[in-house]
């Protein structure tokens, strides 16, 4: 399976100012699996240790953070001679080892000449209950779900995926029927790694939501595990909740929509929790399309996205041939999903913090804002070919941006105040 962010470990590798890396994600998007695939692909040797379980390795942090003595013990976990240059140190699940984790600042300091990894699949929640994060002395690096154009690559579909970053729409625009036939499947099947690779190995659509519904378990399995016992029921209602704060025309988070008189601060640990896991991105709102957006942020007015489409399909139990064919239950859904697909892309595949606007007194929303340089840059988001709306073109009658963007699947157009993109076309934000 081909990941895209090899090409930034690569880089990292060959960086003389390179300290040890953090690979941050939500469980079972591939950390482990690109770690010992960079490994196996460009190092002699892999020294692999899982602090999952794994006291005897815990407990070496313990003491002191002498180098020599680390490495000593290292070779003899993994059996084999630690050498700097020739062999990558892969620290797993080491948000169960806080002490492993505060090592990387000595590594970074003293023996920058090893060249050290890590990952945890809830780094994130630990970091915020008290872990010590090394500011300064690591690399980060985010994993999600596979991008669109890395599912084309793992369907086999390499030549269209490459076509998309020509950025020639006459090209592009030729094989329309085919993106379009594979975004519709990937609406459904999502990006995450064991789902595709099962899809790829079968094609079948039952065996891909048995699975997803399986990792949708181990999430709320991580849930009771490793979240406090006020705070598990919240987490739960919250995440439950998506999939139909989404389905609302303004998907905007409504507390009440969860219990009546619900407040946010009942709930703010909770969203803060499935945050740090890497399991939902939040969309703020800002009042004002103005430079720099994060200075308007309304930080009480959100969206909240899943980390993939495929787990929101499977969480709203919509089925294959509702989503592939088009009948009347994705109609009334195909926005919520259409959107969840483009702000995915939006993470993985472009530079861009996304935002939308919108206020309790405005008379339209904009679906997405970025920041593209100096520019504010409005993004309206349309599941098919009807694209009649009046909130992008009152947006642009408002405030003039010089850039305003439409994702739908018509294909590449300019106009003078608006470009198309088709939706397969996100990356080239």
């Amino acid at each position: 399976m081909e990941r895209f962010a090899l090409e930034e470990l690569k880089k990292w590798k060959k960086n003389p100012d390179r300290k040890p890396l953090v690979l941050m994600g939500a469980r079972q998007v591939g950390k482990t699996w690109l770690m010992r695939e960079f490994g196996r692909l460009f190092y002699k040797n892999i020294a692999y240790v899982s602090f999952y379980n794994n006291r005897a390795m815990k407990n070496l942090f313990e003491s002191d953070y002498d180098i020599n003595r680390l490495i000593s013990y290292l070779s003899i976990e993994v059996g084999f001679t630690i050498e700097k240059e020739n062999t990558l140190i892969i620290f797993d699940e080491i948000q169960n080892a806080p002490k492993a984790f505060e090592s990387l600042k000595f590594f970074c300091e003293e023996a920058r000449d090893y060249h050290i990894m890590a990952a945890g699949s809830l780094l994130g929640v630990a970091l915020h209950q008290g872990v010590s994060y090394p500011v300064g002395k690591v690399d980060l690096l985010n994993l999600y779900p596979l991008s669109f154009r890395e599912y084309l690559c793992a369907v086999n579909e390499k030549a269209l995926s490459d076509a998309l970053l020509t950025k020639d729409f006459s090209l592009i625009d030729g094989f329309a029927e085919k993106y379009i036939y594979h975004l519709k499947n990937y609406y459904y099947v999502g990006g995450m790694p064991e789902v595709v690779k099962n899809f790829v190995l079968h094609g079948d659509y039952n065996e891909v939501r048995q699975i997803q519904k399986n990792i949708l378990v181990q999430y709320k399995g991580d849930f009771g595990k490793h979240a406090g016992a006020n705070e598990l029921p919240r987490i739960n209602m919250v995440w439950d909740s998506i999939p139909m704060q989404l389905a609302k025309e303004n998907r905007k988070f409504f507390f009440g929509k969860m219990k009546k008189g619900a407040r946010s601060s009942e709930f703010e640990v909770a969203i803060q929790w499935l945050l740090d896991s890497g399991l939902a991105h939040k969309v703020s709102r800002v009042n004002e399309p103005h430079v720099p957006l994060s200075a308007y942020k309304d930080f009480s007015a959100y969206k909240l996205f899943v980390l993939d489409v495929g787990l929101l399909c499977a969480m709203s139990e919509l089925d294959a041939k509702s989503i592939i064919e088009g009948n009347s239950l994705f109609v009334e859904f195909k926005g919520a999903l259409t959107e969840q697909y483009v702000e995915q892309e939006l993470v993985a595949s472009t530079p861009y913090t996304a935002y939308y606007y919108g206020s309790e007194k405005a008379t339209f929303e904009q679906d997405f804002l970025i920041q593209k340089e100096n520019k504010v840059v409005p993004i309206e988001v349309k599941a098919e070919t009807n694209v009649r709306s009046q909130s992008l073109k009152a947006f642009y009658e408002k405030y003039k941006p010089e850039l305003s963007v439409r994702f739908s699947l018509l294909p590449y157009k300019q106009q003078d105040w608006m470009v198309n993109i088709p939706l397969y076309a996100v990356c080239l934000l």
